[in-house]
């Protein structure tokens, strides 16, 4: 009875949220699991649930899985706009379902932070959980990556559901072995593409075998420590793989996956990744190869993700980078882009993103290809700032503005191609102001 009442609250509440203008975020959530952190429980639900959880990409990839099952005529529900914490998966449930907590749908596609797999599904039943890579991020909030990586691992010791694994990534390739009882293990891995390196060229994690200790080898890094690596005492990484694909092209922004060539929208190894285990996933519910294909082929995120836009007839890209490996991936795109750019880079510090940002200083900001300036914004401009001054770039030709619409204008006052990186509350702020201009 005290589950059907808070309900009709929330019902209530969600009507007056709409009445004005209002989503609510994880606002029905928070209030429903204050009133009853059990309330999980009181749901009805009969369809499949994925789960895809990650440092980076838990949006693109989560987004995309929705996106086929709903152009293969499925009904989806899904937390699209992210609000990934168990209040935000809990505001998405009560949205949809019925007073007695029934929810009709076809699949439920969840993005889920990291730290909130084990609280979100000990009480929902997860058919299929993704996890595309695990990096440093908000380390006063997480903690050190080992310490994430292994309340995943002991939540997975009991888990029998589907498992999709990054293979080239090390810290989640071994969760593969955390429950040997359960054989719906898939593993997924790119080829190597043309910009991948013999050496790391960024801070990475999970050097050392989880299992014997022994140094890692890798034949190649694709980024970050995302790469082909063996253990050379135990074999650590030579898994059997699920999906795995090859060709990729990322000027025309194609690759293939079982021979069957996929054309998407990004161009980014990043991406390539992300749409690996999207196909890996959807592959598993026996989505027809041409509906994937057509799906890609138009699947797009306008959120700031890699967003290209034309802002007074300037290309414009845009992206999210809330943690050192995010702004090299971003950086990446950019020096593969021999044209020449400037770049608007946007720092806060608000608790959302933490207020440790001493991260920055293991971002790559000493190969810049061709960027002619750089302008910095938001509650750290001027240590952004000094970071790109102390890795060599001209001091003349770098402009900090604590103001943010100062900071767009100026940049938007030259006709040379734009990059913007912003990190996570920086980003709509700074999306809306050039989309002021636009």
């Amino acid at each position: 009875m005290k589950n059907f009442f808070i309900l009709l609250a929330m019902k209530v509440l969600h009507i007056g949220l709409k009445i004005a203008g209002k989503n609510g975020g994880n606002f029905l959530g928070k209030i429903a699991y204050d009133w009853n952190p059990n309330i999980f429980k009181y749901f009805k639900i009969n369809c499949p649930i994925i789960a895809v959880t990650a440092t980076n990409g838990k949006t693109m990839t989560n987004n995309a899985i929705g996106y086929i099952f709903k152009t293969a005529g499925k009904k989806v529900i899904s937390n699209t706009e992210g609000n990934n914490m168990e209040t935000g998966i809990l505001s998405t449930l009560l949205k949809h379902c019925s007073l007695t907590g029934k929810i009709k749908a076809d699949y439920l596609v969840f993005e889920v932070d990291e730290g909130y797999v084990p609280v979100i599904f000990k009480d929902l039943k997860l058919d299929t959980l993704v996890i595309l890579d695990f990096f440093r991020d908000q380390l006063d909030r997480n903690g050190e990556v080992e310490s994430l990586i292994l309340r995943i691992n002991d939540f997975l010791k009991t888990y029998t559901g589907n498992l999709i694994l990054n293979n080239d990534d090390p810290n989640v390739a071994r969760l593969g072995q955390a429950n040997p009882e359960n054989h719906n293990i898939y593993y997924f891995s790119v080829e190597k593409y043309s910009h991948a390196t013999t050496d790391m060229k960024e801070a990475g994690e999970g050097k050392f075998c989880p299992f014997c200790n022994t140094r890692i080898e890798y034949e190649y890094y694709q980024y970050s420590h995302i790469g082909k690596f063996k253990c050379p005492n135990c074999n650590y990484g030579d898994n059997e793989v699920y999906k795995m694909a090859k060709n990729i092209d990322l000027k025309n922004r194609t690759f293939t996956v079982d021979d069957v060539t996929y054309k998407i929208r990004f161009n980014s190894i990043y991406n390539i990744y992300n749409f690996t285990a999207v196909i890996s996933c959807v592959s598993l519910y026996s989505i027809d190869t041409d509906i994937i294909q057509k799906a890609l082929s138009t699947f797009i995120l306008n959120n700031g993700r890699l967003e290209e836009i034309q802002v007074k007839n300037i290309p414009t890209i845009i992206n999210l980078a809330k943690n050192p490996t995010g702004s090299n991936v971003s950086l990446r795109i950019l020096n593969e882009d021999d044209d020449e750019k400037e770049l608007l880079f946007v720092l806060n510090d608000n608790i959302a993103d933490g207020r440790d940002v001493s991260w920055i200083w293991d971002i790559n900001f000493d190969t810049l290809n061709n960027v002619s300036r750089i302008i910095t914004s938001g509650t750290r401009a001027y240590d952004i700032a000094i970071r790109i001054k102390t890795a060599g770039f001209p001091v003349e030709k770098i402009e900090p503005y604590l103001d943010l619409h100062e900071a767009v204008e100026h940049f938007y006052q030259t006709n040379v191609k734009k990059y913007v990186i912003a990190n996570y509350t920086s980003l709509q702020p700074t999306r809306n102001e050039i989309l002021k201009l636009k």
